[in-house]
């Protein structure tokens, strides 16, 4: 069966009883028990619904695999991931530009309680590789990155993972199932903000965990009883509506962002523009090998000050400012005051993540008009020598940016 019809029929059968071809809501907290621990396979919402089962057995399908379990979040998903697979003194790997709520989740919970965290620029595969041991227990990788849109090598760090026998864990958020399929590279665990490409209409706070082996699963999905971080059932039927269209909003997305990248490469306000469809991009043969499409994220580094920079965010008629991607509604973010506020100005810098760098999610609009609202935008950057630029830069501080505990994808 392929995807688009996958989309549509997988897990997804008419309503027994009625017929309904849309499945109702199941939104209820418990349910009537024939006797004292005799049911029907459900006892409490927290434990199972019917509707969030039902969303668990679409995006299993979707991925190839039999074990999906959704969250109320997607930082809720990644730390059960974590709080179900690490021990003290397991060793993380993660790559340097990291979503920033992961940095948090990680810098700031797990490596206090005697977890080791490492960083490693995945692109050199030989230094991955010195750094891979016995200790390691996640190889965790993210690809297309957020937000400089770097590419890895997802079967490379597998076998390197493996070979020490580390998981590795890929969150698919922004390549989405229609574009990327980890598990065919060798992914143990794969991870998803639903609330983005998935749900796909700005509307929901989802994320999901999935997995080849029960083994590796079960621990993980015990937490989401156990600990309660469980979406409500209106949440995941959004959630199913959305994902029956998730391959026509994905083609859009990567037609829309592919067109505005090629718009905008070139434009003197623009000092270099991040998209992996470009055939300068570093990691560009990486994601034609391993990639359906090249996504819907475009990132640019503007010319101008940091005021420039901010007046262009803010000043969009299309591209509304804000934080999360993936929506049909076209969004513009700042990561540096937004999405990544939470990462010190200084390790910021040393990420190459600086403060005139602009993440656009481009939605399902047409394409003429968004390009058309950024070049009217781009008039008001004032374009000057980029080592001049960079010489007096000033970076923004956490005073002026957002709080540190804020950081959305």
């Amino acid at each position: 069966m392929k995807l688009a019809t996958q989309l549509i029929h997988a897990a997804q059968p008419s309503e027994p009883g009625t017929g309904a071809i849309v499945a109702p809501i199941y939104q209820t907290s418990t349910f009537e028990q024939q006797a004292p621990g005799i049911n029907a396979g459900y006892d409490y919402s927290r434990t199972n619904n019917p509707t969030r089962e039902r969303l668990d057995g679409v995006l299993a399908a979707l991925e190839g695999v039999e074990h999906a379990a959704v969250y109320a979040s997607g930082l809720a998903a990644e730390n059960a991931i974590l709080q179900a697979l690490l021990r003290p003194g397991d060793k993380v790997i993660v790559p340097p530009d990291v979503y920033g709520g992961t940095h948090r989740l990680l810098k700031n919970v797990y490596e206090p309680r005697s977890h080791v965290i490492r960083t490693v620029d995945y692109s050199d595969l030989t230094t991955l590789a010195r750094t891979v041991s016995s200790a390691t227990r996640i190889v965790w990788v993210e690809t297309p990155t957020n937000p400089r849109l770097l590419i890895y090598d997802i079967e490379a760090i597998c076998e390197i993972a493996h070979r020490h026998g580390a998981l590795v864990v890929v969150d698919n958020t922004f390549a989405s199932p229609v574009l990327q399929h980890p598990f065919e590279h060798g992914a143990d665990v794969v991870l998803h903000s639903v609330t983005k490409y998935l749900a796909g209409h700005s509307d929901v706070i989802l994320g999901a965990v999935l997995a080849k082996d029960e083994a590796v699963f079960e621990p993980i999905k015990t937490l989401q009883n156990t600990c309660g971080a469980v979406p409500s059932p209106f949440d995941c039927w959004l959630a199913l509506r959305g994902i029956k269209t998730l391959e026509l909003r994905v083609k859009r997305h990567t037609e829309n962002a592919f067109a505005i990248a090629h718009a905008l490469k070139g434009h003197e306000a623009v000092a270099r523009v991040y998209y992996p469809g470009l055939p300068d991009h570093p990691n560009h043969d990486i994601a034609r090998r391993q990639m359906e499409g090249f996504g819907g994220i475009v990132s640019l580094e503007l010319e101008g000050t940091v005021d420039d920079v901010r007046e262009f965010v803010s000043s969009r008629r299309l591209f509304k400012l804000g934080e999360s991607l993936g929506g049909v509604k076209s969004l513009i973010c700042h990561p540096a005051t937004m999405t990544h506020a939470a990462i010190p100005a200084k390790t910021r810098a040393e990420l190459g993540l600086t403060d005139t760098l602009v993440r656009l999610s481009p939605g399902i609009e047409d394409a003429g008009d968004l390009i058309e609202d950024l070049l009217e935008g781009l008039r008001s950057v004032r374009p000057k020598d980029r080592e001049a630029c960079l010489a007096g830069h000033r970076p923004i501080t956490r005073k002026e940016g957002s709080a540190p505990a804020r950081s959305a994808r």
